[in-house]
């Protein structure tokens, strides 16, 4: 490797995990896998119109698996120098030898890895970014939040740019990478004096610039959020209708598909387990991944492990369609890996997913709420208590009175309860799905929620 080359060039990384995997080979392991993982980002911070602060950052890092006799292990490093190759890789082969065995650990089959050409799903854009940029856009998003009546304070605007890059390459025929570009825009605001403070924001990020909104709209959104939670009132104890926010409900699809791993179901740590057959939620709910969709937060043309992705319902007529596996997963499960593998520079993947999300209904918000004498539509979420393994379900949370089927003034300091799997079974959803975020989904209602205040 020369001196001027940068790891986060993706000919150069995919040289550099070919150099290793083939080390490793010739120095004795079975088998082995290398990946790359490199990024690159810029950031702009203000408040109250100065610079607070800026930021870039660079990093690479080289990870290694080596598979010897039924052995494995994992390692990194981020020095990509030929002798850094080679004390790697010795280093890796003996940490193999010297583990236990483990029969799920080893690459995918060969007959399964993805083959060229690779889905091309636009996720870099070539557009130059400058720190004067970014300060301009930060800038007008603190500027047009502070504007907003009754906003009387500001944590902030921020503007950032960042880029990565993925290679990834394996002993047995698989080697390919893909760069990605992001964009973000957020804006902070405080409405209200002394202890009747109320803070709300706004927060935008894209893959493309030009798919970010004005930072006008950023800055006014997070301003009326801010304004529109001043004086919230408690409310009383007992069974109400939720609505989610989509902003917030998005968690609840999160909370789903970490159950559907198949690392938590061969740990038999999910609510799901033994659920797989069941009619979980109505029959006109579907959960779609989109793993190729143009420009989407979380496409990839390949899993962590070298394998397709596919686009597939998650859930279809009411029930889930099977378990998300890397390849270690699906054969401690005895069934088929289905591309969820995840890879980080170090350990082994893990699972997860692409683009999702749930489908919209046939109903607006307004409407959804029409027949609600008493509920609450929730804009805000706190707290971690959810159990993955029974599904019991309670958070902090803030948001609006519904009353006699309208919004009725912001509320706060409440808990909401139940169990995921009633929740599911008593969900519908609105049609104002939008497409900007990992996990999409439109507003929901959940009816039978508990809910815990006065």
């Amino acid at each position: 490797m020369s001196e001027n080359a940068s790891p986060l060039d993706p000919a150069v990384a995919q040289e550099r995990c070919a150099a290793l995997i083939d080390m490793v080979c010739r120095g004795g392991a079975d088998s082995a896998d290398a990946v790359v993982i490199g990024s690159e980002s810029q950031s702009i911070e203000v408040r109250l119109g100065k610079l607070e602060g800026a930021d870039r950052s660079e990093s690479a890092d080289l990870g290694l698996r080596v598979f010897c006799d039924g052995r494995s292990a994992s390692i990194h490093s981020s020095d990509f120098s030929d002798a850094g190759l080679k004390e790697l890789s010795e280093r890796a082969i003996a940490m193999a030898k010297a583990a236990p065995l483990d029969p799920y650990a080893g690459l995918a089959e060969a007959q399964m890895l993805a083959q060229p050409p690779y889905p091309d799903c636009d996720l870099f854009d070539p557009v130059q970014v400058t720190p004067e940029k970014l300060r301009e856009a930060a800038l007008a998003a603190e500027d047009s939040a502070r504007a907003t009546a009754g906003v009387t304070n500001s944590e902030g605007g921020s503007a950032g740019y960042g880029s990565s890059m993925v290679a990834l390459a394996t002993s047995n025929g698989f080697a390919a990478a893909h760069r990605a570009t992001s964009h973000s825009l957020s804006a902070s605001v405080i409405a209200g004096e002394g202890a009747a403070m109320q803070r709300d924001y706004a927060y935008r990020v894209a893959r493309h610039a030009e798919d970010l909104p004005d930072p006008l709209e950023i800055g006014q959104k997070a301003g009326q959020r801010a304004v529109a939670r001043l004086d919230p009132q408690r409310v009383s104890s007992g069974p109400r209708p939720i609505l989610f926010d989509p902003r917030i409900g998005h968690s609840l699809v999160a909370h789903l598909i970490g159950a559907m791993s198949a690392a938590a179901i061969a740990r038999r740590s999910s609510f799901l387990l033994g659920k797989e057959n069941d009619t979980l939620f109505p029959d006109d709910l579907r959960l779609l991944e989109r793993p190729h969709r143009q420009r989407g937060l979380r496409s990839r043309p390949f899993d962590g492990e070298g394998l397709p992705t596919r686009d597939r319902a998650l859930v279809q007529e009411g029930r889930i369609t099977g378990w998300l596996t890397n390849c270690a997963a699906a054969r401690q499960l005895g069934i088929a890996p289905t591309g969820h593998a995840s890879r980080g520079a170090g350990g082994a993947p893990g699972i997860s997913v692409s683009n999702c999300h749930l489908e919209a209904g046939g109903m607006s918000p307004a409407e959804l709420m029409s027949d609600i004498e008493d509920g609450i539509y929730v804009t805000e979420l706190s707290g971690q208590g959810v159990n993955g393994v029974t599904g019991d379900y309670s958070r902090g949370a803030a948001g609006f009175r519904i009353v006699k089927g309208e919004l009725a003034g912001p509320v706060a300091e409440f808990t909401i309860a139940g169990n995921l799997l009633d929740m599911f079974a008593r969900m519908s959803a609105a049609n104002d799905l939008e497409y900007h975020r990992t996990i999409n989904v439109p507003t929901l209602r959940v009816d039978g929620m508990t809910v815990a205040g006065e």
